[in-house]
């Protein structure tokens, strides 16, 4: 990378948790230049527009969960544990993979109707974990680890459904009690569901 490449990297690395904790339009661009300490003309220079570093930094905050989400998975061969890890990736929304929380959760419910180009890359991610899921439990059929007829699609949109509820009330209510009765519930449905 050269030396522009580097700094408008930067940017997105230190404007992403700012955008995802404080939400798109809380942030300001005098945020984003106390924490990159660049003049707002230097921000400019990298990004036409605050949409433009927006769109930026919601995608590096995705693709950084999506790394740390597949990492921890890879880290097992069993699509059980694979699913398990999956799962405890989200147990503590209060201690979050990502700083500020899950992105998908933040950005979607700030870009709801609001923003249809941020709207549709949440949707895409949300999508692509689902399918994840998905895939995992179909590995675990065709190896006669898993029920043949477990519904993979239906299961996928559960659990998704149900980490993403957890990390919502654990993020309201500040506390993680219900999420651990989320994961508990999930991996059972899981361990029910083994040959």
């Amino acid at each position: 990378m050269n030396k522009g490449e580097r700094t408008r990297q930067m940017i997105i690395e230190k404007s992403a948790p700012l955008f995802n904790k404080k939400g798109m339009a809380a942030t300001a661009m005098s945020d984003i230049m106390e924490v990159t300490k660049l003049s707002k003309g230097s921000l400019y220079v990298h990004f036409e527009n605050k949409d433009v570093l927006v769109e930026a930094a919601v995608d590096y905050n995705m693709d950084q969960l999506q790394s740390k989400v597949i990492a921890l998975i890879n880290k097992f061969q069993h699509p059980k544990d694979k699913l398990f890890a999956y799962i405890d990736a989200f147990k503590n929304p209060l201690n979050p993979p990502i700083v500020g929380g899950c992105p998908m959760l933040n950005f979607g419910m700030e870009a709801d109707d609001q923003n249809p180009v941020i709207l549709r890359k949440v949707a895409d991610l949300v999508n692509k974990s689902q399918y994840l899921i998905s895939e995992i439990i179909i590995e675990g059929i065709e190896k006669g680890i898993f029920k043949a007829d477990w519904d993979h699609k239906e299961f996928s949109t559960i659990m998704f459904a149900m980490l993403e509820g957890g990390i919502f009330i654990s993020n309201t209510t500040k506390k993680i009690d219900k999420m651990s009765i989320i994961n508990k519930s999930l991996k059972k449905m899981i361990e029910a569901q083994l040959c």
